[in-house]
């Protein structure tokens, strides 16, 4: 077997540690890698690299195309980029795999038998990090989603199912208040699903689903989500199986991939051998599973299983009277690697095969055809007089071609419905459409509108343009109105 280039970086904190028994492990495996190093994290911050990461480390990168990065720090302050964010962006890792497993009786959990992967959107929605401050009392953080990135995170969610042989895919949404966005994450979710007949397929409201993803995580199998609810939910089922330091994870996406622990740094942990290399060693796992290694990987997860079996724990999950031994850092990795070739007796053991398909992770997309119609514009005004007010000046104003609907502070109507309850802070939400909507609207149209505003005195932060998509509304509705 020919060796596989691995760009590898040793991270920060605890992250020399576990990365050092980690490889350690991997080289007494068998495993055939070509590793690349370098450096990423705090020291690369600190020498004025705003994201952490040089344009040398960048170049190995798209030479190796696997990436199996330990944990980093990131100084405090601000200026300073989410190199997570940065590199999963970079290299459209599209898709956050987060294997979730209870380890009953050998590591403490309220939940055996959970057996559950959260498949999470990597790019898109709030952490798009696309944030304003639009008045003295008012901030914004759009929430932005496509339809191409959640169809193809959908379609690698019931492709993983497929691969790995579960059974059911569950969706996650909050779509009964956001009904576009979630709205459509859900509806793609039914579109794609139907193109699996042999797996289940489910949808649960966000705050429901997870109340019942920590109290009975046992009905679940793969989870499907966009990304804040997933990066959430991820961690929570972690924990609840037995600790975040046993989890790793994978990003995956077209062309690159990157594998981690999804735990931090623990600077306050450095150096003292104490850490647990698990989760950046079970994510080198599904390294190996994305490059090919099955067999070396099946070796390796068996014989951390039997480790576990054996009562030989790091502090971090180590209980007097269950576990047999208390080991730091070094000694874990050597006792995985006395292991190798062991399988678990209680647990089950892993079977990988040297056959098995990875998940397809390249898809087409196939950008529907739909008539886009400009019918009006959201105005958001500061204004400190009465609502009554601002509507009399809004509807003198542009009144040959537009017409003033509603205003709504928050998203909740203030005019012409509202009661003197509502707290009144931030800028109103004024929504003036086009008389005639057949006709729409043209953007020139809409920059003398605002030209007019601001004659009229009005001072707006921003403008939201409404658009019909084959006459259907592109736009949500004020609550109470």
């Amino acid at each position: 077997m020919s060796k596989v280039p691995v760009t590898v970086a040793y991270g920060d904190g605890i992250g020399p540690e576990i990365m050092a028994a980690t490889l350690a492990v991997l080289e007494a495996a068998g495993a055939e890698l070509e590793l690349e190093t370098i450096e990423i994290g705090k020291e690369v911050y600190l020498r004025g690299n705003s994201s952490g990461i040089e344009t040398k480390s960048w170049e190995s990168l798209q030479r190796t195309k696997v990436f199996l990065k330990a944990p980093i720090t990131t100084p405090q302050g601000g200026g300073y980029k989410s190199l997570n964010v940065t590199v999963r962006k970079a290299l459209g890792l599209y898709a956050n795999i987060r294997p979730c497993m209870s380890y009953v009786p050998f590591v403490e959990s309220k939940h055996p038998g959970l057996d559950v992967v959260i498949v999470r959107e990597n790019e898109e929605d709030l952490y798009g990090g696309i944030e304003h401050r639009q008045s003295v009392d008012s901030f914004q953080c759009l929430k932005i989603m496509t339809r191409p990135g959640t169809e193809r995170l959908i379609r690698y969610a019931f492709e993983y199912a497929r691969s790995y042989r579960r059974k059911k895919v569950t969706c996650f949404t909050k779509d009964n208040i956001m009904k576009l966005t979630d709205g459509m994450f859900h509806r793609v979710f039914e579109e794609v699903g139907a193109q699996y007949p042999e797996i289940e397929k489910e949808h649960w409201i966000v705050d429901i689903g997870a109340a019942k993803l920590a109290d009975t995580p046992q009905i679940f199998d793969l989870v499907v989500v966009p990304n804040l609810y997933g990066d959430i939910l991820s961690d929570v089922v972690a924990q609840i199986a037995g600790s975040v330091g046993l989890a790793g994870s994978s990003n995956i996406g077209a062309r690159y991939a990157m594998f981690e622990a999804i735990h931090g740094s623990a600077p306050r942990r450095a150096g003292q051998n104490l850490a647990n290399p698990s989760g950046l060693l079970l994510a080198a796992v599904q390294m190996l599973l994305h490059i090919g290694q099955r067999g070396v990987a099946e070796r390796v997860h068996n014989a951390w299983l039997r480790t576990l079996e054996e009562g030989v724990h790091t502090y971090d999950i180590f209980r007097a009277g269950k576990s047999r031994q208390k080991v730091g850092t070094r000694e874990f990795g050597l006792a995985v690697i006395a292991n190798l070739g062991a399988v678990p007796e209680t647990l089950a053991p892993v079977q990988y095969g040297e056959d098995g398909l990875n998940p397809r992770s390249d898809f087409p997309y196939h950008r529907p055809e739909e008539r886009k119609v400009l019918v009006g514009v959201d105005i958001f005004a500061e204004f400190s007089g009465r609502v009554e007010e601002l509507a009399a000046a809004l509807r003198e104003v542009g009144r040959q071609a537009v017409a003033l609907e509603s205003i709504a502070n928050r998203g909740m109507s203030v005019w012409p419905f509202g009661l003197g309850e509502t707290l009144l802070a931030g800028p109103f939400q004024c929504r003036l459409l086009a008389k005639d909507r057949s006709l729409g609207l043209s953007q020139r149209a809409i920059v003398e509108l605002l030209g007019s505003v601001e004659a009229a005195g009005i001072e707006f932060t921003k403008a939201e343009l409404l658009y019909t998509f084959n006459g259907a509304e592109g736009f949500s509705r004020s609550q109470g109105a």
